[in-house]
This record gives structure tokens, C-alpha cells and sequence, in this order.
């Protein structure tokens, strides 16, 4: 018994009419005497230091850090104490908290805390959803397990991005053509996104700080939603997304990431500071601006600086190639450092947040702001030896670098910007182009060269691809419509500043100072073509700058889930390429850039055919598109196949013989193309 007790074991008299009166439990706030009243209350903290008579218990018997012991009688508010049954676990939607805590990985340990009432919630959604999917589509396959859902990889994360992309691109195709009634498709972007996250086509949804597996620091994202779909930013449209975590038995905000768009009056130029807006007070149409709010995001982001906990931070910036677009970057953790209060351009307050990035992490957004240097002339190319090696021969220059070793160069080639038929080698049959007078309309079958394409215009309005096929056909030299028409993306020449630098250990490679986006055309393979030999080979054996399309190559799925649009799902589309004759380009001796793209086992770049004509006969050029997103700096590579010649067959079964060993270096290397 704690001071002031009685050593009487007496019973004491009890007025229960005293008791009846008592309020019920929820309505009462603790109070606590002062030192000079009897009887005496310990309240000392579980650390210590205690009182004589008294010593600590597990689990706080360990040796701690001295903590000051709270004044308990300190008011700061007089807000009444909150019902019992108001403290349980609020659901995050879009910036607010979750009954899940999910994970915290800090700098202070980490806490974890899951409810049984969540777990049966979220068990019950998941399978009507799953039921609801069953009775809508019995085709569709998720792809993605429960496990994955909640934590992904990069395999699933890349899966998702490529499935959300080219359902994206089929949207727009649609909306292109007005195949869909007026109004049904506004944002292809945002409708694709709402119809992954129905179907649960996605990832990393329980909610964390630090990083995201699957994710790696330098993706890079056109759309927010694709952010959502991959659980890098939960918002679709706030700049700060936060989560709940428990601290000393009470539950705070915590900030687990920010975007910084541009929108706010954000100072992000300094590649490893960033001085970030707090959100609201925004003027809008309804009212002018106000004083921003020590609430929601910009709560987070103080008890964030408090507690020391990591941030992912996304950087966007304006597409150097289109500036009415936005390109996102995942830029990596950083801590907020400092905040403070000050008067925006507007005169209201605005909360100001100073981001540090945490030392040791791959550089992101700093090579971006490297080549805008590059580009702007402020700091020159290390490594530089020839800023255009074509001489002129493409629109734009392509850089010749080697920071690596003392090699000046690469063998000396003719440059020439497309392939080069022979005059003996067999053209295919003959053909005749469009008849369309102005440019060629998406959805309209009047024009021969979209019928060739299925009824489809294989392009968006942006110039992505919309889906890979045996054979693109494109309105050629000799079509009416004008030089401009969205049907000659493949002749329009190089659009990209791409860069031929040396690798180490892979001989001379081939990347971009730009971003490019899925499905963009990069360049074709330009060169000379030549014809198989019956004997003896090849006439390009022995020849490393070759392109060959009857070699094997890995197949993968690159075209949107017909299911997904309401689409017939039974019929598939082709993806594989199908050339008429097998077509071999040579550019040992005459070539473009192309001839320094790289193998790879798990290529970001793809070859497509694509055929037009030209005085009454059609061509096949090779063009090369990119497969994924593709940040700044990153080598183009492409999955050479391996050849037919030389292999045995054993019980039906082709065994190749002759290998070269690969050096791409990817997760799935298969060791060897041949």
C-alpha cells in the first residue's frame, strides 16, 4: 500500500450512495496533487531516478538515459479528455492516418502495431474484391499475390508499371480516335490508375518509412498515380503523405514522403537541400489565399523533424523535351533539418521546411541538374572528346566520351541516318501509300495505311506507341498527307541528346541526357543490308555490328490487357515481330547509333518493324523503342537473340553451340548469347 495507508485490516465503512454518484469513467481527467499534499504520489518515470523504498522492473531495469520527469500538473490546454472509445485506429485516405502503422524503420528503432479488427477488415475486402473480380472478368489475372501487395520487389514493380503504361497508351489511343462516347474519357492517366487499383494491380501497400522495396532512388515517373500504384506516394494529389505512428502511448503524424512539384514556393536547385512549402492557404477561384495551418501534412512534417525519422522525397521538374509536361524522379531519403515561418509572396505565412538528403545514396535528381549545366553551357562534359560525331548528319548532336580510359574513339564508320538497300537485293511487293490530303486522322478507315494497322493509328497523340505488332505500317515519302502527319514518328529523325560513351569492361555504349518515355522512338538501325549466304554462313559472319531478325529472341508481353477496357480477352493480340524475308542490316562499315547499343538479358530498349513505301515499293526499316521509362544517363541496351546457325536439334530440342560469354550484369543474366 502506497503512502498515507492504513495497517488497520479492519473493513472500512463504505457510503455506497457516494459510489452511485460516481461519473462514468470517460468523463473524467486525471488529476494530480502537488508535492506539498498528502498523500504522497510517486510519479516517477520508469527510467528513473525513483525514491527510496522503491527500484525499478523489467523491462525497464535495463540501464536507460536520464529523462526529466514531466511536470504533470502543467496545463497547456483545457480540451476535455476524449471518450474511451474515441482512441482506436483511423483509416488513411489520401493524407490521413491508417488503423495500420505499418512499419517504422528510423533512427530511433521502429514500432509496429496491427489490430485484430484490421486484419479481419481488410480480409473481408479483400476477398469480396477478390469475388467481384472473379464475377466481372473470370480472363484477368492479378498477377500480384497478397504478399505483394503489401511489400513488392522490383520484378513486381516493374510488371506493374509496364502493365499500368500500356493500358495508358491504349486509353489514349481510344480517346484519339473518339471510339469512346464524349466525355466517358478525360485523363487516360488517371483512369488507367483507377482501374489497376480496383483490380488491385498493385504494390507496397502497407505504409513505411524509409525506402520502398521494389523502388530504386533515380525512377523516374510521368504520372502521379504511378507513384500510388507502387505505394512510393500514397496522394494523388498532396504533396505530403504521413502515416500514424505510437510514441510514448500516444499516437502522432509522421511524414513518410513529399513531392515537390513546383506548385509551392519550394527552393529546390541545390541537388542536396531542398526547401520545402508546408500545404494549404493556396489561393483558388472560391477564395484568395490564407495562412497556412499547423495541421495534417505540415503536422507531420514538424513531429517528422522532432522525431528524426527518414523521407522520401520526389523531385519534379519540367520535361526538356515538351515543357508543358512534368517528369517526377525519386530523388531518395532525406531528414528535415530545420522549419520556420515565413511571409509568402502573397503576405500570408507559409510553413518552411529545410530537407537534407542523407549522405552515401546513388545521385538522382543531381545528374539531371549536371546535364541542365551540360546543355546550358555552364559547366563542361568530363570525358568529352567529340561533341556531334555524326558531323552533322542528325538534327541533333550525339556526344562521342570516354571518362573511363585514354581510348580516343571508336573504328572509323560512314554515318548515315537510315538503312541502305542494295539495288540486288529483292525488295518486297510492291504498294501504294495513303490518300489522305492533310494529315492522317486517328479513326479513320478512309486512309489505307491505318487499315494496314488494323483500324488502329499505332501512335498516340504524344508519339508513344501504343502496342507492339508483327509489322507497324507508316504513311512513306510518297503519301500526300503532310510532312508533319503522327504516322512518320519512326522518320522524323533523332529527337533525343544521346551520348556514345565507354563502359567499363563492354567496349562503347549508348545513353540519353533526356528522359524518354515508354514506347518513344529512339532511332532506327541504320546500316547496310545484306543477304544471306546459302553456304558458308553468313555474308555479315564474324561481324560484330550486325542485325539479324531471324535470330531467337526472348518473347515478353509488352501490349495492354484487352480485359481491362472490356475488350474481347479470349483473343490475344500478336506481339511477336514477323518479317516477310529475313532481313540482315550490317553496320560495320556505314551506320548510325545504333550500332552501339549493348545486350542485354533485361533490356530497357526493343526493336520493332515498321514498313512504308516509296516510289510504288514498300521498305522495312528496324526501329527501336523504349520498353520502360528510361531516366537520364542510363545505357540503351537490347536483347541481341541468339542465332540459328550451328544449332543441333536433339529431341526437337535446339541446342546451341557457339556462346559468347555476356557481361550485361543483370539480376537474370543468362550468361551467354550467342
Amino acid at each position: 500500500m502506497q503512502g498515507g495507508g492504513s495497517g488497520n485490516n479492519s473493513e472500512p465503512i463504505i457510503d455506497k450512495t457516494r459510489v452511485l454518484d460516481v461519473k462514468p469513467l470517460r468523463t473524467l481527467a486525471p488529476v494530480f496533487p502537488s508535492s506539498s499534499e498528502a498523500p504522497r504520489f510517486v510519479s516517477a518515470s520508469p527510467f528513473g531516478p525513483h525514491s527510496s523504498g522503491f527500484s525499478p522492473f523489467y523491462p525497464f531495469s535495463a540501464p536507460q538515459a536520464t529523462q526529466a520527469t514531466p511536470d504533470l500538473n502543467q496545463q497547456t490546454h483545457t480540451t476535455p479528455a476524449a471518450p474511451l472509445r474515441s482512441f482506436r485506429g483511423t483509416e488513411y485516405n489520401g493524407g490521413a492516418f491508417s488503423g495500420e502503422a505499418g512499419s517504422f524503420d528510423g533512427s530511433k528503432g521502429s514500432a509496429k502495431r496491427k489490430t485484430k479488427f484490421s486484419l479481419q477488415k481488410r480480409a473481408r475486402k479483400s476477398h469480396d474484391l477478390d469475388f467481384a473480380l472473379s464475377v466481372g472478368d473470370n480472363n484477368f489475372v492479378v498477377g500480384v499475390s497478397l504478399s505483394e501487395r503489401d511489400d513488392g520487389n522490383r520484378e513486381v514493380v516493374h510488371s506493374i508499371r509496364m502493365r499500368y503504361d500500356a493500358l495508358r497508351r491504349r486509353l489514349s489511343q481510344l480517346e484519339d480516335a473518339k471510339e469512346s462516347p464524349v466525355g466517358i474519357i478525360r485523363r487516360a492517366d488517371l483512369k488507367a490508375g483507377n482501374i489497376l487499383m480496383t483490380k488491385q494491380v498493385r504494390t507496397n501497400m502497407r505504409k513505411r518509412i524509409g525506402a520502398v522495396p521494389g523502388v530504386e532512388i533515380g525512377d523516374m515517373f510521368l504520372f502521379r498515380i504511378e507513384m500510388c500504384l507502387l505505394g512510393l506516394h500514397a496522394p494523388s494529389m498532396a504533396g505530403i503523405d504521413y502515416m500514424s505512428a505510437r510514441n510514448d502511448l500516444v499516437e502522432e503524424p509522421l511524414a513518410v514522403s513529399i513531392v515537390s512539384s513546383g506548385y509551392y514556393e519550394d527552393n529546390a536547385d541545390d541537388k542536396d537541400v531542398l526547401i520545402y512549402s508546408g500545404q494549404g492557404g493556396a489561393a483558388n477561384k472560391d477564395k484568395g489565399a490564407t495562412d497556412q495551418k499547423l495541421e495534417r501534412g505540415n503536422l507531420a512534417l514538424e513531429k517528422s523533424l522532432r522525431r528524426g525519422n527518414q523521407v522520401r522525397v520526389i523531385r519534379g521538374m519540367k520535361d526538356s523535351l515538351n515543357q508543358a509536361l512534368k517528369v517526377y524522379v525519386y530523388d531518395g531519403l532525406y531528414r528535415i533539418q530545420d522549419s520556420w515561418l515565413e511571409k509568402a509572396k502573397s503576405g500570408c505565412n507559409i510553413f518552411k521546411y529545410k530537407l537534407v538528403r542523407i549522405p552515401g545514396q546513388p545521385d538522382a535528381f543531381g545528374v539531371w541538374k549536371s546535364i541542365e549545366k551540360w546543355k546550358e553551357g555552364l559547366s563542361s562534359r568530363a570525358g568529352l572528346i567529340l561533341p556531334d560525331l555524326t558531323s552533322g548528319a542528325e538534327s541533333t548532336a550525339v556526344s562521342l566520351v570516354n571518362d573511363v580510359d585514354e581510348d580516343k574513339g571508336p573504328a572509323y564508320f560512314t554515318y548515315v541516318s537510315t538503312v541502305k538497300y542494295s539495288k540486288s537485293f529483292k525488295l518486297t511487293q510492291p504498294a501504294y501509300g495513303c490518300n489522305c490530303q492533310n494529315a492522317c486522322q486517328p479513326g479513320n478507315l478512309n486512309c489505307s495505311c491505318i487499315r494496314k494497322n488494323e483500324g488502329n493509328f499505332p501512335y498516340t497523340a504524344n508519339g508513344a506507341l501504343v502496342c507492339r505488332a508483327p509489322m507497324i505500317h507508316e504513311c512513306g515519302p510518297t503519301c500526300p498527307c503532310f510532312p508533319n502527319c503522327k504516322n512518320r514518328v519512326s522518320q522524323t529523325g533523332l529527337k533525343f541528346h544521346l551520348e556514345v560513351f565507354k563502359t567499363k569492361g563492354r567496349g562503347w555504349g549508348l545513353r540519353s541526357w533526356d528522359p524518354i518515355r515508354a514506347g518513344t522512338f529512339i532511332c532506327e538501325y541504320a546500316g547496310e543490308v545484306i543477304e544471306k549466304v546459302s553456304q558458308g554462313g553468313e555474308e555479315g559472319d564474324g561481324d560484330d555490328y550486325v542485325f539479324d531478325t531471324s535470330r531467337v529472341y526472348e518473347s515478353f508481353r509488352w501490349n495492354y490487357e484487352p480485359g481491362l477496357v472490356e475488350e474481347d480477352s479470349s483473343v490475344e493480340a500478336i506481339e511477336e515481330p514477323k518479317v516477310p524475308s529475313p532481313l540482315v542490316i550490317s553496320s560495320k562499315n556505314v551506320g548510325n547509333v545504333a550500332r552501339f547499343m549493348n545486350h542485354s538479358c533485361y533490356p530497357n530498349v526493343f526493336w520493332q518493324p515498321i514498313m512504308y513505301e516509296h516510289n510504288s515499293e514498300s521498305f522495312i526499316h528496324i526501329g527501336f523503342f523504349a520498353m520502360r521509362h528510361i531516366p537520364p544517363m542510363t545505357e540503351l541496351t537490347y536483347d541481341y537473340g541468339k542465332s540459328r546457325v550451328g544449332e543441333a536439334e536433339a529431341d526437337g530440342v535446339s541446342t546451341p553451340r557457339g556462346r559468347r560469354k555476356c557481361l550485361c550484369g543483370a539480376l537474370r543474366c543468362q550468361g551467354y548469347f550467342a
